[in-house]
């Protein structure tokens, strides 16, 4: 009997472990799909309102040597500070989610296009970071970028 205890037991919680990794895996490929929703939202409709939708309420962006914190406020450095002739565009090469699905990371590669004082078009390229939070309402925004 308690070799037939043992033998549920370990098929019990083996079976739980595929399906703790099956979440993960589908929790990455969420995070995947909102990192392209917010470069595509950055490309067709601009930064600011890119930044602005998908930042959580107490999201966190640093720009230089500044930080500048909360939904509103990013939306509006973006707004004051974004010329209409720059771009941004992003690739996440790495994502990983914590064990029950809350918070998340990327990083990738990002280019920032924009025109010189002599209209030459101009591209700075590197690395970028963000930090995913679930929101109580199911969705993923940015804590930090």
């Amino acid at each position: 009997m308690k070799t037939l205890s043992f033998l549920f037991l370990a098929l019990l919680i083996g079976c739980k472990k595929p399906e703790a990794n099956s979440d993960i895996e589908k929790w990455k490929t969420e995070i995947m799909s909102v990192e392209k929703s917010f470069n595509d939202m950055a490309q067709n409709d601009g930064l600011a309102k890119a930044f602005s939708y998908f930042a959580a309420e107490d999201g966190v962006i640093k720009r230089g040597k500044n930080i500048i914190k909360g939904k509103t406020t990013i939306g509006k450095w973006y707004e004051k500070d974004v010329r209409p002739n720059e771009s941004l565009s992003w690739t996440p090469t790495f994502v990983d989610v914590s064990k029950n699905g809350d918070m998340a990371y990327t990083y990738g590669n990002y280019i920032f296009t924009y025109l010189d004082s002599l209209g030459i078009k101009k591209e700075n390229k590197g690395i970028f970071h963000t930090v995913w939070k679930r929101q109580k309402d199911g969705t993923w925004k940015f804590v930090y970028d």
